[in-house]
């Protein structure tokens, strides 16, 4: 912490260490955050130094304005610092801001009126067609009883197959799903239902769960068990994924949530169109599918000259 001696006077260097230890100690938050932390109000207490021309005291934080934080964030930008970057500076901030409040020390009303910037949209990177294909196989799935392998590769075969949300494919009843269907009816966000093709591979890939389950599935109850009979939860795929990823070597973004986005992608590639994919993802708008997909100007300039009857 001597870096900072000379930037702030003794009284706030003493409060804001009591504060990282509290962070710590009490709130149990991570080395990381704590380090993060540490280091955002090193850099708001220099700049803060600087602005004023002498070390910044308590004083000088109960009389902060927006326009100071505004400064902070606007050279931090200037450095380089991205959205993500200034928004965590601006939540360490706060959370010293309203340790001093407590104390009685400051009013944290300048804090709270500035904006945290606006976040980029993040989205999971797409898998390859050959590891989508792998995640959805009964023999690679990390379980040891037969079952509960082919009841992880038939929800994975769902998402992938079918570009289904994870809470949709877990909500669907044995009802939903007759043997002898191409189709099934989806209800998504907002209630919105939407016709979603049954791919023979993916239907196959249900059939088989359904006959090594050792637990009857009645129509009215989620046909997708949990290894005592009782609801099967997503976070259980979520570490099923977790285990795929390790076995496979993929990187952290190869979440279930992944294969619905692989399945848009891949179809975009192999030559569909932008509003079909969206009335397969059930999004209300077509904006939100492309950025889903990752359209760029020279493939929806494509589409518009293959499809538009003046191109």
């Amino acid at each position: 912490m001597s870096e900072i001696l000379t930037f702030a006077d003794q009284a706030l260097l003493d409060e804001r260490q009591t504060w990282l230890a509290t962070l710590q100690g009490e709130r149990r938050l991570s080395g990381n955050t704590v380090e993060a932390y540490e280091r955002d109000t090193r850099q708001f207490l220099m700049f803060l130094t600087g602005h004023l021309a002498a070390p910044a005291g308590i004083k000088d934080i109960a009389d902060l304005r927006p326009a100071d934080l505004r400064s902070f964030l606007a050279s931090r930008r200037r450095d380089g610092a991205g959205a993500r970057s200034l928004g965590r500076h601006l939540a360490g901030l706060r959370s010293f801001l309203r340790y001093l409040e407590r104390k009685g020390l400051v009013k944290t009303a300048g804090a709270n009126a500035i904006r945290t910037p606006k976040q980029p949209k993040s989205l999971p990177k797409p898998l390859t067609d050959r590891q989508a294909l792998n995640l959805t196989q009964t023999d690679t799935q990390m379980q040891e009883e037969p079952w509960i392998a082919a009841r992880d590769a038939a929800v994975l075969s769902l998402l992938y197959g079918c570009g289904l949300r994870i809470s949709e494919a877990l909500s669907l009843r044995a009802v939903d799903i007759p043997s002898a269907t191409s189709a099934l009816r989806i209800t998504g966000k907002g209630g919105k239902t939407r016709l979603v093709p049954l791919l023979p591979v993916v239907a196959e890939a249900i059939a088989t769960y359904r006959k090594l389950c050792p637990y009857h599935l009645t129509n009215d109850e989620p046909m997708f068990v949990g290894a005592r009979g009782g609801k099967l939860h997503a976070a259980i795929i979520q570490r099923g994924m977790q285990k795929l990823r390790s076995a496979f070597g993929l990187p952290d973004t190869a979440t279930p949530h992944a294969l619905r986005h692989s399945f848009a992608t891949h179809l975009l590639a192999g030559g569909g169109d932008l509003r079909t994919i969206q009335e397969l993802l059930g999004h209300a708008s077509l904006s939100t599918t492309q950025i889903y997909t990752g359209v760029d100007t020279a493939r929806l300039l494509e589409i518009y000259d293959n499809a538009h009857p003046r191109a």
